[in-house]
């Protein structure tokens, strides 16, 4: 036997590194330098056009970090190996009956369900590779030495990749699969393949999410009753129906994003926080913005400004007669009617008499997975595409928040509807989500730049309609709703944003995630966190850690909340007044825009 083939692994990991030594510093800083700039080219050129994160330059300098430092890279893999064959030599003991445990305990992870995936040491054996494998990468880019936002970026870039390689993806290695299909003698194959030809061929290769036709706005969707008491280019005003006797003297405005359509705030009956206010005695207004077209490229967020909230609340103000509005926002829409009370604090302004934010985001310095679209190159690419259109279609928007939550939103309904052959299940959330707007050129740059990239808001620097925006003078009582599973608005972010304003501030954790977290209606999984105290120490997981949980939505905790600070109780006002007539019933006619 040869010296070399009596060379251990050990042997082989000690020989790398020596080798390695031999190369200076300076050229293994030009190699890694190489790789930068080979990928930045690549980024410019057409490939980046396909990249719209600019995924590729970091995946390159996360490459080229252990290219250089070879000795870590052997080590890690002889790490992987070894934990494999464990892994192995497991899944054979459980064959013969063992109950052995393997180098990964699985976590809850509802892909995994099928008893299967336990009972049989086959697929055990698989289902600890892919956990392996999700390890291995996780490290891998946690143990290299990169910039924030390459680390951001290589993790979100590599999960995406373990997550669509899971077994649970392929019909040769989903057990739950393969029982269907032994269940429906093929048709469940059969009906899945039709499916996915017709996904490919007529929905971008997108599987449905939802079943269509069984939820539609105006029927199923937006019913709480209401007139159109304004319109403009921009939105459409609505006033809701009183369903009780007498009314707070207060109105409430609603300041929903227009990143999707109003209605996730008066979604099915039974579902929505609109008809929750009215019939809890407010006198509800909603604005409902048009879908913009290449017309609106223009559109700056002066104009979202003014056209919008200002405006709404001039209406209210003459159809109501009431000198002082309640506001109720929601995610963008809360960013900008935050930027509304900074706006009117500076032209001594006080119709607003106190605001309700529902996951908003107003310090945006950790603005958790969505950093990963919104650095300078991203921006600047979509800058670029926006630039040709005159705005961002809708798509795009509901595509980046589905990679979001790629195993719920995207891997999900393959398994469902291309593999198992099912038929997509009815649900107004997802049908709302669907229903995605397009993003004005100019007003979009502005958004990404200001908030995303500047932090502009939290900081004191922002100008909107020709005004300095001070929000940390803003003294009205707030309410702040943050949701723990948000990935669209982590709630430690939304948390640090509710600290910046000097006025009393409350604020309240739900369960669930960004929309879930806020269509929460009276149900037993229903649950908010409430500090003890009405003061905010810096740390949120201190704030957390000290809140008393209740077992109810926080709609209840609001209810009592807004009831405080919405006057005497009255005569409902008419809806409309000489000014506004009635233009038509609600939901409007913006709302049905495509």
């Amino acid at each position: 036997m040869s010296a070399a083939t009596e060379e251990s692994p050990s042997t082989v990991v000690a020989t790398v590194p020596r080798l390695w030594e031999l190369v200076d510093d300076r050229t293994r800083e030009q190699f890694a330098e190489s790789i930068g700039r080979l990928a930045d080219r690549l980024d410019r050129g057409v490939i980046g056009q396909y990249d719209q994160a600019s995924m590729l330059p970091s995946l390159a300098r996360l490459s080229s970090y252990w290219a250089t430092h070879p000795d870590r890279m052997m080590q890690a893999s002889l790490r992987w190996t070894g934990q494999a064959w464990q892994a192995w030599m497991a899944a054979g003991a459980r064959a013969l009956g063992a109950d052995v445990p393997g180098p990964v305990e699985p976590p809850r992870d509802k892909r995994f369900a099928d008893k299967a995936w336990t009972d049989s040491p086959a697929y055990w054996f698989l289902h600890q590779q892919h956990l392996l494998l999700e390890q291995a990468v996780a490290e891998f880019v946690d143990d290299a030495e990169l910039s924030d936002s390459d680390h951001q970026k290589a993790t979100f870039a590599l999960k995406t990749i373990v997550d669509a390689v899971s077994p649970t993806n392929f019909p040769a290695t989903n057990p739950t699969v393969i029982k269907r299909a032994v269940e429906t003698g093929g048709q469940s194959v059969a009906k899945g393949a039709r499916t996915f030809v017709h996904d490919m061929l007529v929905n971008e290769g997108q599987p449905e999410q939802f079943a269509k036709g069984v939820y539609e706005v105006g029927r199923e969707l937006a019913v709480t009753p209401g007139k159109v008491v304004f319109r403009n280019d921009l939105m459409e005003l609505l006033q809701y129906s009183p369903t009780t006797e007498t009314v707070h003297e207060i109105p409430l405005l609603v300041s929903p994003p227009w990143i999707n359509k109003y209605y996730v705030m008066d979604l099915s009956p039974g579902r929505s926080l609109v008809q929750w206010a009215v019939d809890h005695g407010h006198t509800v207004f909603l604005i409902s913005y048009r879908n913009p077209d290449q017309t609106m490229a223009d559109v700056s967020m002066d104009d979202y400004l003014l056209s919008g909230p200002m405006k709404a609340l001039d209406v209210i103000g003459d159809i109501t007669g009431s000198p002082k509005v309640n506001l109720l926002a929601l995610c963008l829409g809360g960013t900008l009617a935050m930027s509304t009370l900074g706006y009117l604090h500076a032209i001594g302004d006080d119709r607003v008499n106190s605001a309700t934010f529902l996951n908003t985001l107003v310090d945006f310095s950790e603005p958790g997975a969505l950093g990963v679209f919104t650095d300078e190159r991203s921006v600047a690419k979509l800058e670029k595409s926006m630039a040709k259109t005159g705005f961002l279609p809708g798509g795009s928007m509901r595509k980046t928040f589905d990679l979001l939550r790629g195993n719920d939103l995207i891997w999900n309904y393959v398994v469902n509807n291309w593999l198992l052959g099912q038929d997509p299940p009815a649900f107004d959330l997802l049908t709302w989500n669907a229903d995605s707007t397009r993003m004005p050129a100019d007003m979009h740059s502005f958004y990404l730049r200001s908030c995303y990239l500047d932090n502009q808001l939290a900081t004191g620097r922002m100008e909107l309609a020709g005004t300095h925006l001070d929000i940390s003078e803003l003294d009205q009582d707030m309410y702040f709703l943050a949701a723990e599973q948000d990935h669209i608005a982590p709630w430690r972010s939304s948390y640090r944003g509710a600290r910046l304003p000097k006025g009393d501030v409350r604020f309240v954790l739900s369960n669930s995630g960004h929309i879930a977290g806020i269509v929460n209606p009276p149900n037993p999984k229903s649950r908010h966190w409430v500090g003890t105290t009405d003061e905010l120490p810096a740390d949120p997981d201190q704030w957390k850690a000290e809140a008393t949980m209740h077992p109810v939505t926080w709609w209840e905790d609001w209810a009592e909340w807004i009831g405080e600070r919405a006057g005497l109780l009255t005569t409902p006002p008419p809806s409309g007044s000489d000014d506004y007539p009635a233009l038509g019933d609600a939901p409007g006619t913006y709302v049905l825009g495509t």
